[in-house]
């Protein structure tokens, strides 16, 4: 039934797909579609405008129109059928792709290391772990328990001349991006590590385009959730691969 009512409209122009908006929609009814914030269904947007104040370019606005009367109901189905549409957490895949095989890798002794000619030093891998995307590293997985978090972007590994010297050392890293994939997924997956692997501390590199901001945010969002409290660094690395600036979030 459609009625007039408050409800979120979305400018096309001014929205620039950061994602900023979604991890603060409880309903879910924004989603990022084809690189920006789309409008999943009337009945899903209250009307309340959460999501306005997370816009950095001034796209959101809530508006009163006809539109479908808000169902609380249909929000409650949608994101219960969200919930089930995720792929369970996988600690074995005898035959399946290599890349959700959970790994830990053990590095040679001090020595060996030593002895390593320096160009040889340079090259080396400081990974710990394998899988690193995001979406396919399960909450149980053991190499989380305990574990110093690098969350990071995509781009920024390809921008970062030093990155495995400078930042992946000593940490267990996750990649992604907030642009592109499913950002309540994120939130979701990051809720359950928080809850359960007792996480020292979390690192954040992500690139200085706004889309990358919203890498932070679903931490954030994850943490109040899971309510627990740690301490973030946010570093912030330009399309040259330079750190514009690092700064400690509140927890």
């Amino acid at each position: 039934m459609r009625v007039k009512r408050r409800i979120i409209e979305i400018d096309d122009e001014l929205c620039d797909g950061c994602g900023q908006c979604v991890p603060s929609c409880a309903e879910g009814a924004i989603q990022i579609i084809d690189g920006k914030a789309r409008l999943v269904e009337e009945k899903y947007c209250d009307g309340l405008g959460a999501c306005l104040g997370e816009c950095p370019t001034g796209a959101l606005s809530i508006i009163e129109q006809e539109a479908e009367e808000f169902d609380e109901k249909a929000v409650e189905e949608y994101l219960t059928s969200k919930a089930q549409e995720k792929s369970p957490d996988e600690t074995t895949l005898p035959c399946g792709c290599p890349s959700a095989q959970i790994q830990t890798f053990v590095f040679p002794g001090s020595c060996q290391e030593a002895n390593k000619p320096a160009i040889q030093k340079s090259s080396s891998s400081a990974l710990s772990h394998w899988p690193v995307k995001i979406r396919l590293v399960p909450p149980t997985a053991p190499f989380l328990k305990g574990a110093d978090l690098l969350v990071v972007a995509d781009c920024v590994p390809v921008v970062y001349p030093s990155f495995h010297q400078d930042f992946i050392k000593g940490k267990v890293v996750m990649a992604g991006c907030p642009k592109f994939d499913d950002v309540q997924d994120y939130i979701e997956r990051f809720v359950e590590i928080f809850k359960t692997a007792n996480i020292k501390r979390v690192t954040v590199p992500i690139m200085e385009v706004p889309c990358c901001s919203g890498l932070p945010m679903i931490l954030k969002k994850a943490m109040e959730e899971a309510k627990k409290e740690i301490p973030v660094e946010l570093v912030v690395i330009s399309a040259r691969g330079e750190i514009l600036k690092k700064e400690s979030l509140a927890a």
